[in-house]
């Protein structure tokens, strides 16, 4: 059988940040090799997968020997001879050899990277791109794009505890439309910084650093750019980041910039006067991972007009995906194929999310490479929106020039998500609040 894997090896690269992350390599039967690289989060979930990590000096701790060694070893063997087309199977034996909740015995990153090689195996020997081998002959979508601007939290040295400020362009007809709007409000919020002399440099994922005096200041600056950059009535919308797990815990919210303490119920207020006040379409966890009461309360207040994205909330778990629907939380979830540790784990999250009517966004992590697959992913499952991250780097830029290449190479004009991928409607706005 041609697609029999023959050979799994690993291999120690580097990411983003200059730290070391595991690449692995499946051959099949036919010689044809496919390519996995695992990414890594700065900003992460207490129940996601964990990447194993050598610890000492080497690296600075963050070496990757072990995790590359049971790739070599058990994983390799367990999976030698094993159909690569056959994607379940080969996910339901690596979930197999770690039974640990957060794959900590072998690594997530070691895991994740076996799976999306085995993926990009499978999709070669068909002889057809990653995305087209997962749509399975269904109709799919170019996903609507969610880029940063401002990168703060984990992302940019806690210069603000919002970690991440984006833009989401539902004015586009497009996917190169939809970057071409991004890309107007990048510059603009770029030349604002500048003549204001805040202009510091670039953050973790591309934004511009956040050189502000508020967390509200980041919020209308980002306005006041998509003003400037010509778009109004909704055409381009702002999307946060609140990554409230960084600064909260137990219904309390300490900010350090501005040194706030709120109360879960002052917190949300705070929130939703923001989004009364600014363009804001989408909040991505609003509240800490371990305040439920709060996530049902904000999703109680929005979720007619925002989108409320659970991340470190879901973790890319169909369990937690199907624990929240029951109970009233977000109406989105951020799809992470690292936070869930397998392609078919993070695709069941994403199904669950879907059969709820939910909006959908596969999304990159801070620490990447040059991998450009998790645009193959967003396609191929059709899931509607895409984060990558900024408009600058290139292994931001890999990804959205990836899109362009597929949007002019394989789709008729119209086969773009848009503004129906929300699981709400557009709001308007007339300009800076």
């Amino acid at each position: 059988m041609d697609s029999a894997i023959r050979s799994v090896r690993g291999f120690r690269i580097w990411d983003s940040r200059g730290r070391p992350t595991v690449e692995v390599e499946v051959t099949l039967a036919s010689g044809i090799v496919g390519r996995g690289i695992a990414p890594a989060g700065a900003s992460r979930g207490s129940h996601e997968a964990v990447d194993l990590r050598d610890g000492g000096e080497a690296h600075g701790g963050w070496g990757v020997d072990h995790a590359v060694s049971h790739v070599d070893g058990e994983i390799a063997a367990a999976l030698q001879g094993r159909d690569a087309s056959d994607q379940a199977d080969c996910d339901r034996i690596l979930v197999g050899l770690d039974p640990t909740p957060t794959k900590a015995r072998l690594g997530g990153n070691s895991i994740v990277a076996t799976s999306m090689a085995v993926l990009d195996a499978a999709a070669r020997q068909a002889g057809v791109p990653t995305w087209r081998h997962l749509a399975a002959g269904r109709s799919v979508r170019m996903p609507l794009p969610q880029v940063q601007i401002f990168g703060g939290g984990a992302h940019a040295g806690r210069r603000t505890d919002i970690q991440d400020f984006l833009v989401m362009p539902l004015g586009a007809a497009t996917f190169d439309e939809a970057l071409v709007m991004c890309a107007d409000v990048y510059r603009v919020a770029g030349q604002r910084m500048r003549r204001r002399g805040r202009l510091y440099g670039v953050a973790d994922e591309g934004g511009w650093w956040p050189a502000f005096d508020s967390n509200e200041e980041a919020l209308s600056e980002l306005a006041a750019a998509i003003d400037e950059a010509g778009y109004r009535h909704g055409e381009v919308m702002i999307c946060l980041d609140i990554a409230a797990s960084e600064f909260g815990r137990d219904g309390r919210y300490r900010l350090a910039l501005g040194e706030h303490d709120f109360g879960r119920d002052d917190w949300i207020e705070l929130l939703i006067r923001w989004i009364d006040r600014y363009p804001i379409v989408s909040v991505e966890d609003p509240v800490a991972e371990d305040d439920e009461a709060g996530m049902k309360a904000f999703t109680r207040a929005v979720a007619g007009r925002v989108q409320v994205i659970g991340d470190d909330f879901l973790v890319t778990s169909a369990a937690r995906v199907d624990h929240a629907v029951g109970i009233g939380c977000c109406n989105a979830v951020l799809i992470k194929p690292n936070q869930a540790g397998t392609i078919s784990e993070a695709a069941a999250a994403l199904a669950r999310a879907r059969d709820a009517q939910w909006g959908t966004i596969v999304s990159a992590r801070s620490g990447e490479t040059e991998d450009v697959s998790i645009m193959h992913l967003a396609l191929g499952w059709d899931a509607g929106q895409l984060k990558v991250g900024s408009f600058a780097r290139s292994e931001r830029m890999a990804k959205w020039n990836e899109g362009l290449r597929i949007e002019r190479g394989a789709f008729p004009p119209g086969a773009f998500a848009g503004a129906g991928a929300l699981p709400v409607g557009r709001r308007p706005w007339s300009g800076p609040g």
